[in-house]
C-alpha cells in the first residue's frame, strides 16, 4: 500500500474550502489504495490567532512532526498550507532530505490587499508575503495550483516547478433530483443564494446592497455574520451553516447563485451550485472566469446586480453538465500524478 503523509493548518473544526478539500483527497486517495496520514493542529498545543480567531497557531509542532514523518515513512510528502504546520514540516523535509510537493490555494497576497484597502501588487506588504509564498514553495519539489490563471501568474512572480491540480466535487452528492424539485421552500422567487464562508475577503456586503426581487438567501457563517445579519436583518434571510442534502436542497431551489468574491483561486461552492443546475453570478476574476463560460452556465461582470438578473435566462441543463468536468475522482487522479516519491 502507497502511504502519503499530509501536512496541513486547516482542520476540523474549521468550515471552509481548504479542510473540504483535504477531506476529500484523503476519502479517494484511501480509495485508491493509499494509506493517508494528515498532520493537523489537534495533534499540537495552539494558540489563537489575533488576526485571525478561527485559526489557531500550532506551536512547538517540529520534533513531533519529525517523529511522525520518521515512524511513518511515507512514500509521499505533501504540503498543503503555509503555516506554522507547513513551515515545520517544510523544514523536516529539507533536513531530513525527504523529497515533497506542495499546493497553493489561499492567495494571501490579494487577502492583505483587500483587508487593508490598498491596490493589488502597490503595496510593500503585498511583495512581502509573495516574497514569503514563493521562498516556502520553491524549495518543494512541485507545486500544485488549481486554476489555469493562478499558475500564469505565480509564474509571473518567480514560482517554479509548478503543475495544474483541478479541484473536484461529490457530484452524487449536489445533483438537484426529483425529489428536491417537489419539496419547494415558501421563500418569494426569484431566489439569489450565497453559501459559503461569511468574512470580509468573501465581499458578501456587495451582494446584500444589490437590488434584486424576490429573495436573498446567506447559507454559512463566519466572522461577518452577526454583524451582516444585524444590518440586513429586512432584506435578507440569514439561514446559518447547512450540509448534506439539507444544503443540496436549499441550493436547488434557489434561481441564482451569487458569488461575490474577488480573492478565491477557485471556488468549490462554484462547482457545487452548477451541479445542482444553479447558474453562477460573478465578477470577471480569478477563480470564477476559470469555471463559467459567459452566458451559458452564469454571467461574469463589473455589476453583480446585472449578472444576476441574466442568470435568470440560463438553461439548467448547462449548468449540471459544466459541473461533471469537475468530479472528485478526476482531481485525485491528477493529484497523483503530479505527486513525487521518495
Amino acid at each position: 500500500m502507497k502511504k502519503i503523509v499530509i501536512a496541513t493548518d486547516a482542520w476540523e473544526p474549521q468550515i471552509n474550502g481548504v479542510v473540504r478539500c483535504v477531506e476529500e483527497l484523503k476519502f479517494n486517495l484511501e480509495k485508491k489504495g493509499f494509506e493517508v496520514f494528515i498532520i493537523h493542529p489537534r495533534l499540537f498545543f495552539v494558540l489563537p490567532n489575533i488576526f485571525y480567531p478561527e485559526v489557531r497557531l500550532s506551536c512547538f509542532s517540529k520534533s513531533k512532526i519529525k517523529k511522525i514523518i520518521s515512524e511513518q515513512k511515507p512514500e509521499y510528502v505533501h504540503i498543503i498550507t503555509e503555516g506554522s504546520i507547513g513551515l515545520a514540516t517544510r523544514s523536516v523535509c529539507l533536513e531530513k532530505k525527504i523529497k515533497f510537493t506542495t499546493s497553493y490555494h489561499t492567495h494571501f497576497p490579494y487577502y492583505a490587499s483587500y483587508y487593508n484597502k490598498i491596490k493589488v501588487g502597490s503595496s510593500m506588504l503585498f511583495s512581502v508575503i509573495y516574497a514569503y509564498l514563493k521562498w516556502f514553495h520553491n524549495a518543494s519539489d512541485a507545486t500544485m495550483f488549481c486554476a489555469k490563471e493562478l499558475g500564469q501568474e505565480l509564474e509571473k512572480h518567480g514560482f517554479k516547478k509548478l503543475c495544474f491540480w483541478p479541484l473536484g466535487i461529490d457530484t452524487e452528492l449536489f445533483k438537484n433530483d426529483p425529489q428536491i424539485a417537489k419539496d419547494k421552500n415558501n421563500f418569494l422567487h426569484p431566489v439569489f443564494l450565497y453559501f459559503g464562508r461569511i468574512s470580509k475577503e468573501k465581499n458578501v456586503e456587495e451582494f446584500l446592497n444589490c437590488d434584486l426581487s424576490g429573495t436573498k438567501v446567506i447559507i454559512g457563517d463566519g466572522p461577518q455574520k452577526k454583524y451582516l445579519e444585524k444590518k440586513y436583518s429586512k432584506s435578507a434571510k440569514f439561514l446559518g451553516y447547512k450540509k448534506g442534502k439539507e444544503l443540496v436542497k436549499l441550493i436547488s431551489n434557489s434561481d441564482v447563485f451569487v458569488f461575490p468574491s474577488r480573492t478565491d483561486t477557485f471556488g468549490l461552492v462554484i462547482i457545487e451550485a452548477l451541479a445542482c443546475g444553479v447558474p453562477v453570478a460573478a465578477h470577471d476574476v480569478m477563480g470564477p472566469k476559470d469555471i463559467i463560460t459567459d452566458g451559458v452556465d452564469g454571467f461574469l461582470d463589473e455589476n453583480l446586480e446585472r449578472a444576476a438578473l441574466n442568470c435568470l435566462n440560463i438553461n439548467r441543463e448547462n449548468c449540471r453538465k459544466k459541473a461533471l468536468d469537475f468530479s472528485l475522482e478526476k482531481s485525485a487522479d491528477y493529484f497523483i500524478s503530479n505527486l513525487v516519491k521518495n
